[in-house]
């Protein structure tokens, strides 16, 4: 791991780092450029993002190939309705001496992709949830950490909902980002086809280790916010708050329930990671507004007279930027 004279110097490493991972991942990912944003942002700011989209567009491909420019540990769980906790973090087994010891779960990776994380029963989201929270496990009263930087992607199929388990909101609240993908445009579509039915692999360089993410995520932690940014950020929250003195008139109108004080501290840790990303050294409104949207997405609930007009939460988002 490189060292760094001062904050400067690791700002300046930083967005160039950030530079140097976006071109690794192009050589797979096609496309995509706002979705690996803001999941290197996640990763930067110590954040979990849920990833919402239809079958096809990569999600999976996306995350490994995110995983192999990192230098970091990874592993898949295909959550499906008779997924137990313990296939998630580990069970307690007698080997040949008739002792107990613990085998480790597939929560035991750098990067846990958790596909279709609402595939599963409330009790094992849970096990997961506890683990994104606590950067632990407890089996049969033994608390085991788990490896760290520590980031869970989970993602959501927004069809085919029958026999779905959606995530509470209090659940919800613990991912930084929703992130929404979106079709490829032609062109990219055009690419991804010639790319994928050639018999060309391209491989990944490793850009960073867990050490230097482990750094790069202090930073950011120590990037000084001026005040009027935070004011921005907490009045914004505090904007989607029905029927609280700094509502606003459209909140009262269509949201049932706002967003909670971590979407506050979401957004400033959020906008300094993207003012380093930039390479800026201090966030301003506009970094707040670059991520207010992914942060907010997934914390508000709309009432009947929204869902009946057909408006949705990132127009409602949108409005109040």
């Amino acid at each position: 791991m490189a060292q760094f004279q001062n904050d400067k110097e690791a700002a300046d490493a930083l967005a160039a780092s950030f530079q140097k991972l976006r071109q690794e991942i192009g050589k797979v990912i096609v496309g995509q450029d706002e979705v690996v944003r803001l999941v290197l942002t996640a990763v930067f700011s110590q954040g979990h993002s849920l990833l919402v989209g239809v079958p096809g567009l990569a999600k999976t491909l996306l995350i490994q190939t995110i995983a192999d420019s990192l230098d970091l540990s990874f592993n898949r769980i295909q959550f499906t309705p008779d997924l137990m906790p313990s296939d998630i973090v580990g069970s307690e087994t007698m080997n040949q001496q008739r002792d107990f010891h613990f085998v480790k779960g597939p929560i035991f990776a750098n990067i846990i992709l958790a596909d279709e994380i609402n595939r599963t029963p409330p009790k094992t989201q849970a096990a997961l949830l506890e683990s994104m929270q606590e950067y632990a496990v407890t089996v049969a009263g033994q608390r085991y950490p788990l490896q760290r930087p520590f980031f869970v992607l989970a993602t959501q199929n927004p069809i085919e909902q029958e026999g779905t388990y959606p995530l509470p909101e209090a659940q919800l609240d613990r991912f930084m980002f929703n992130i929404e993908l979106g079709y490829p445009t032609y062109a990219e579509e055009l690419n991804i086809v010639k790319q994928t039915t050639s018999n060309i692999k391209n491989t990944v360089n490793k850009v960073l280790h867990a050490a230097d993410i482990q750094a790069f995520q202090e930073l950011v932690r120590r990037v000084p916010v001026a005040d009027n940014v935070v004011e921005y950020a907490v009045g914004l929250v505090h904007k989607t708050r029905p029927n609280t003195e700094r509502a606003a008139p459209r909140t009262n109108q269509l949201l049932e329930w706002g967003a909670g004080p971590r979407a506050s501290q979401h957004l400033i840790v959020g906008a300094k990671c993207n003012a380093l990303l930039n390479g800026k050294y201090s966030p301003d409104i506009e970094d707040v507004r670059a991520v207010a949207v992914p942060i907010l997405r997934h914390r508000l609930v709309r009432n009947f007279k929204a869902e009946a007009e057909g408006i949705g939460v990132e127009q409602i988002v949108k409005e109040l930027l």
